[in-house]
């Protein structure tokens, strides 16, 4: 036993009675500090006297107050760095350093230049519009986000001058002696010198996703990270037990402060939606110049002066740029992200949005993420045979467990599993029951509550005599109780050979009757039957003794075996055929075994084909960097796997140019998030960084919503590049309206502010409309597009073309009528105007589909939205005509009916040409294969189904 015995610490008992110094400084105003010592041998080879003596401390006395300070000066505070968040002028440089944006400003700077202002300031409206847009959005999402994240000061106790003192931990030095008791979060690495039956979750940092039982003896060379049971780490949590350990790593000296440095030398990658629209916007800029170039030439040979023929090439740079592209693309993923925040999920960067669209590999972490991190009961075994427990919960009462011989071992089962344990259950009426201790005697309390068992009026009839903890050597637990009768109950759980060895009895057909041989080797294949599911069994027995008996583990009566597991969240199993339905790879990463990881995966049905593949760490450096680029595709499930190996496996598929999604709640997740094409966080993870560097966070840790976000994403991409295919035809046409105008001596069809107010009506409001269009019914059941392929290929360049073609074409044969009419002039003008813009308008009936036609028996589903954007932008058309100022600011003119017919002929027949066109074509599916069945088995009889 440890010389010192004190009761877990609360915020409460901290602020009451025991000092707490306050020496601490920023880090910002401290400068630079000095390295901590790093010995060439690691801390937990050494002895713990080497421990002490290296650090210049004292078991009993600690760092002296004066000293402490010292060395908080040269090593700094024992905090990790924080990441800036981003500023307002981030976010909104973010928004106008874009290639359309580029494009925008240097045509409006022309426009300045060429003395329009009333154009330059029309274009940067646009520009403003959209930068607005995008700036609002994220800085909401970054303000959400960063609102998830604890603003409490973590706690430490420490020995200083010799006595017990509570402090902020990050005042916390190299050389401190750390006492740690069940409910406190590690402040700092630190070696152990002391343990008293120390326990400690280190899911955050190794994704074990059981505790870890902790001793003080060296360790060889080569022992892993999640194998060092001599060492604590900062972040991680004592779940039970007591320790005295020596602080040996602050900071970014820590395995936390580690893995943050690894986060900072991963570059995130860019989605594929930016890299296309960049590579739309920078073929724009070539076509675009090399027409200017061409139409200024032209001019220059009829004779136009050098100012006209800059205004016309300018009319010509303002027809080629999509005004319309950026704030088409830039609201539709704002909508997007506002979809998402009603389900729950938070996206931090508008791209996020599609890029979960581009997802072709999920990489999920297993512990709190598929699981909940939390140990749940998930079957009981009894002589009589097994009870199959959903989500902790019992069947129905009036099945197999109704029955009177069941019942009574049962009851008693419950009640040794709640005598026997060390967690403490406190009830209140705000809270409900709060129950402190480790995952699995926290099961096994809400194994009894969930059974209707007064836990607290139990205890106070059985009180506590005696605990007898488990050792290294000696794998159970007994407690000795007073009995009510005034004699005593000793009470017995633990690893279920070592029980079944003290077992001579068991009670079975309601009486308590030898054990035989047949009888123990049933028992044995029993725990070998819950173990292969992963399942963590525990054996429990009991015994009554006389008053003065002392020895109550020997001579027991078995009760049975109660398998418990960290549960797979609700949802997730039918999660992952919907995923395998839209053909994007499931990949799961962990710190378990082997056995355990496989067990959830056939769970899970990771595998399309049904026999799951598993590398570890080991099958990972003997592959090498190589090796693992080409092999990582052929793994269902990554085991045993450190932080460095997560971001190895992301980087693999990314080599392969395959777009992954990383999901995680926990430090030891942060550089595989940073470098995942999207990084998704559960909202419910306490870890320090992991929502800095998450590019999407769910906030109710529901996994299943990410299918939606699937959906969404896709459906975003899709609709952006009908967008796109719209903009680019109609914004063709205009040139091509120009330049031929140009060429031929036609005069000027349409001037540099019309050629403005046409894209603003006919760019944004439909665009917007086809931006909005509903999802496809089979959008889930088609693999995922290749993300090299161009947002327009060439394809499609072709039938944008003839779109255009189409259009300008008949808008040229209207303004040819006008010329005869009327010759050049505001009437010709306003013929070729009004013929053109309508056309483009109607032309986004045509956008809504590359194969269906609007004639074709069956209809596309209802647009509400492009109904509204057509007849909007046809009102908006008509205002020049009604009202005289625009019309005068437009060039525009009354015109007789006439001219209306031929603007009406001019405006549909295009669009009837280019529907009749269009080339139908059928959609394939993926097939699912029989594999995907999302029945997940918990523990029966029969065992797991594959």
């Amino acid at each position: 036993m440890l010389p010192y015995s004190n009761p877990p610490f609360d915020q409460q008992q901290a602020n009451a009675g025991i000092q707490r110094p306050s020496m601490i400084t920023t880090p910002q105003s401290r400068g630079s500090h000095q390295q901590q010592t790093q010995p060439d041998t690691p801390w937990y080879v050494q002895s713990t006297e080497t421990v002490v003596s290296v650090q210049k401390t004292d078991l009993n006395q600690g760092l002296s107050a004066q000293e402490a300070r010292q060395r908080l000066e040269r090593y700094g505070a024992n905090q990790l760095f924080i990441a800036p968040q981003r500023s307002d002028l981030a976010m909104v440089v973010e928004q106008i350093t874009t290639w359309p944006v580029g494009l925008l400003s240097t045509a409006a700077l022309l426009s300045l230049a060429t003395g329009s202002p009333i154009d330059a300031v029309v274009i940067m409206g646009v520009v403003g519009i959209n930068t607005v847009i995008g700036y609002v959005t994220e800085s909401q999402s970054e303000r959400i986000i960063r609102s998830l994240q604890e603003d409490q000061k973590p706690l430490a106790r420490v020995v200083r001058d010799g006595q017990e003192i509570m402090l902020d931990a990050a005042e916390v030095v190299p050389g401190d002696l750390l006492m740690l008791q069940a409910g406190q979060t590690v402040a700092a690495d630190a070696r152990l010198v002391q343990t008293n039956h120390l326990t400690v979750d280190e899911s955050a940092l190794t994704g074990e996703s059981l505790a870890v039982r902790k001793q003080s003896q060296p360790l060889p060379t080569a022992t892993p990270l999640a194998e060092r049971t001599n060492q604590v780490f900062k972040g991680t949590l004592v779940t039970s037990g007591q320790a005295k350990a020596v602080v040996v790593g602050t900071g970014k000296h820590t395995e936390f402060g580690q893995i943050q440095a690894l986060v900072g030398t991963t570059t995130a990658v860019e989605t594929p939606l930016q890299r296309q629209l960049a590579e739309v916007s920078g073929l724009l800029v070539i076509l675009c110049g090399g027409a200017c170039a061409a139409i200024f030439g032209a001019g220059a040979l009829r004779g136009y002066g050098l100012l006209h023929g800059l205004k016309i090439s300018i009319s010509l740079a303002v027809a080629a740029v999509p005004e319309g592209l950026p704030t088409v693309a830039t609201t539709t993923l704002a909508l997007g992200i506002q979809r998402m925040r009603q389900r729950r999920i938070l996206i931090r960067a508008l791209n996020a949005v599609e890029a979960l669209g581009s997802v072709q590999v999920v990489c999920l972490d297993k512990t709190g993420t598929i699981t909940q991190n939390n140990m749940v009961v998930q079957g009981i075994h009894l002589p009589s045979g097994p009870i199959i427990l959903q989500d902790g919960k019992f069947p129905d009462p009036d099945g197999q467990t109704a029955q009177a011989q069941s019942r009574s071992v049962l009851t008693r089962l419950l009640e040794i599993g709640v005598l026997c344990n060390e967690s403490e259950l406190t009830t209140d009426s705000d809270n409900g029951a709060q129950i402190k201790g480790s995952p699995t005697e926290n099961a096994l309390i809400h194994l009894a509550l969930g059974a209707h068992l007064d836990v607290l009026d139990l205890r106070q009839k059985y009180p506590t005599i005696k605990v007898n903890l488990r050792t290294d050597n000696r794998n159970i637990m007994s407690t000795l109780h007073r009995s009510p009768q005034g004699k005593r109950l000793a009470a017995v759980k633990g690893s279920p050979r070592e029980v079944l060895q003290r077992c001579s009895r068991w009670i079975n057909r309601g009486e308590v009757i030898p054990l035989t041989a047949a009888d123990r080797e049933d028992l044995i294949q029993a725990n070998h039957h819950m173990a292969d599911q992963a399942l963590r069994v525990l054996a429990l027995a009991y015994r009554d003794l006389e008053e003065n008996q002392e020895d109550g583990e020997q001579d027991l009566i078995w009760l049975g075996l109660v398998g418990m597991a960290d549960p797979i969240r609700a949802g997730v199993p039918e999660l992952m055929a919907a995923f395998h339905r839209a053909g994007i790879e499931t990949v799961m990463l962990t710190g378990d075994q082997r056995s355990t990881a496989r067990a959830i995966g056939q769970r899970l049905n990771l595998s399309r084909s049904g026999d799951l593949t598993i590398l570890d760490a080991h099958d990972l450096s003997e592959l090498g960097n190589d090796g693992v680029q080409t092999q990582a595709h052929k793994a269902d499930i990554f085991a045993r796997i450190s932080p460095v190996d997560k971001l190895q496996i992301v980087r693999a598929f990314q080599s392969a140019n395959q777009i992954v999604a990383m999901t995680g709640d926990g430090i030891n997740d942060t550089p595989a998030l940073k470098a995942a094409n999207v990084g998704l966080a559960m909202g419910s993870g306490k870890s320090e960084g992991v929502h800095d560097v998450a590019d999407v966070v769910i906030q109710d840790d529901d996994l299943s919503t990410l299918i939606d976000a699937v959906s969404q994403g896709r459906t975003i991409y899709t609709n952006i590049r009908k967008a796109v295919h719209f903009l680019l035809a109609t914004n063709l046409s205009e040139m091509m309206v120009v330049a031929i105008a140009t060429l031929f001596g036609l005069g000027e069809p349409l001037n540099a502010i019309q050629l403005l107010w046409l894209n603003l009506v006919t760019d944004v409001f439909p665009g917007l409309g086809l931006a909005l269009e509903p999802p496809e019914p089979d959008v889930l059941n088609q693999p995922p597009r290749n993300p090299e392929e161009r947002i327009i290929k060439t394809s499609d360049f072709q039938r944008i073309s003839w779109e255009a073609s189409v259009i300008s074409a008949w808008a040229l044969g209207a303004y040819g009528y006008a010329l005869s009419r009327y010759g050049m002039g505001p009437q010709s003008s306003t013929i070729a105007f009004m013929s053109l813009t309508i056309a483009q308008v109607l032309h986004t009936f045509s956008c809504r589909s590359e194969t269906h036609r609007w004639f074709d028996p069956r209809p596309l589903p209802r647009n509400a939205y492009v109904e509204v954007a057509i007849a909007g932008s046809l009102v908006l058309q008509i205002l020049p005509l009604v009202l005289p100022g625009l019309g005068q600011l437009l060039t525009v003119v009354p015109l007789e009916a006439r001219d209306y017919l031929v603007i009406t002929l001019a405006a549909l027949l295009p669009l009837l040409i280019n529907e009749m066109t269009k080339s139908p074509a059928t959609r394939q599916t993926t097939p699912v294969s029989s594999s995907e069945s999302t029945d997940s088995q918990p523990y029966s009889e029969g065992g797991p189904q594959p």
